[in-house]
């Protein structure tokens, strides 16, 4: 059970007057800084692979809790990895490499409220790792991006979140409205279950504009160029109080100069 979404035409999604028609991905990217695919779309780019994506779902059910929040909330559950792309691979090389499990850090200036700490989360499980949709998910939005910005590599870092409201209240992005200080973001919907709430929503970086609206198709993302566009989601709320309500999201973060490290 969730509250009614109004639909959107995510091809058209823009901040003035709709986009043209049948633009790709990257296009969209390009032209505006951010982009929505829907399932069916993320589902052609992984081709053979995309069946694996319904087994992603139970993977989230059992997150450690995230023990780094500073405003005490116990709302939130993640785990985290990191890996490098390579655009072009050398002869022996892998397309992606997972690398060894290291620390989150994220400086103050982009996030303010958890920035300038190493924030150490459990590893991803090699369940989800394993999966066969895993590395061409990866890869094909890397190649999205890389269109839009070309380059020999990208270094990203998975988040697998979970917001949930157990306190009546849960809180996507509780640093508010923010850049992550990387090239390129993607949020990819898994689920939500009995809330209101959740609405993303992203703002010109060097402009007044924004729009509102809210993922709910499993599998649907939402890309951002990270340079461009500032982003957040509201909290979430319980609609039957007496159930289980949560939010479950992928977030993936590409950069081409290295990982974020402390100075």
């Amino acid at each position: 059970m969730n509250a009614a979404i109004q639909p959107v035409d995510w091809e058209r999604l823009s901040f003035g007057a709709p986009l043209q028609a049948g633009l790709g991905i990257a296009e969209r990217l390009r032209q505006q800084g951010f982009g929505v695919m829907r399932a069916e779309e993320l589902y052609k780019a992984l081709g053979d692979n995309a069946s694996a994506c319904a087994e992603f779902m139970p993977l989230w059910n059992h997150l450690p809790e995230d023990r780094y929040l500073k405003d005490g909330g116990r709302y939130r559950s993640r785990r985290h990895g990191s890996f490098v792309q390579h655009l072009n691979p050398a002869e022996g090389e892998d397309a992606l490499e997972q690398v060894a499990h290291r620390a989150h850090w994220q400086p103050l200036t982009y996030n303010a409220l958890h920035g300038g700490m190493s924030r150490w989360f459990e590893p991803l499980t090699q369940e989800l790792l394993s999966l066969a949709c895993w590395q061409p998910l990866l890869t094909e939005l890397g190649r999205v991006f890389a269109a839009v910005r070309p380059v020999d590599r990208w270094f990203i870092e998975a988040h697998q979140f979970r917001i949930d409201t157990r306190d009546g209240v849960g809180r996507p992005t509780p640093e508010g409205a923010h850049r992550d200080g990387v090239d390129f973001v993607a949020v990819i919907m898994i689920g939500r279950k009995n809330i209101r709430g959740g609405e993303t929503r992203v703002f010109e970086l060097d402009g007044q504009r924004g729009v509102r609206f809210t993922l709910s198709e499993p599998c649907s993302v939402l890309l951002m160029d990270d340079q461009r566009i500032i982003h957040e989601s509201t909290p979430i709320m319980p609609l039957d109080t007496h159930g289980d309500s949560w939010r479950d999201t992928l977030v993936l973060t590409y950069r081409a100069q290295g990982f974020l490290e402390p100075q």
